[in-house]
């Protein structure tokens, strides 16, 4: 799901760098998995909306 007024490779960039692989890995299916690592969808398509969010508010507030 986009995320109005962010550009979806640069949220993609901050989740990965937020959650690492291994945080990522936690929150996909394999299904997700493998679609993301064969780049056929990316973070901003697989979370949801809060998620997002949640996780771009933590960043913040590092």
């Amino acid at each position: 799901m986009p995320v109005s007024g962010y550009d979806p490779e640069d949220v993609d960039d901050a989740l990965e760098s937020r959650l690492g692989e291994s945080g990522l890995r936690e929150r996909l299916d394999d299904e997700e998995w493998d679609a993301y690592r064969a780049e056929e969808a990316s973070l901003v398509d697989l979370l949801d909306e809060d998620e997002i969010a949640r996780l771009l508010d933590a960043d913040r507030d590092r």
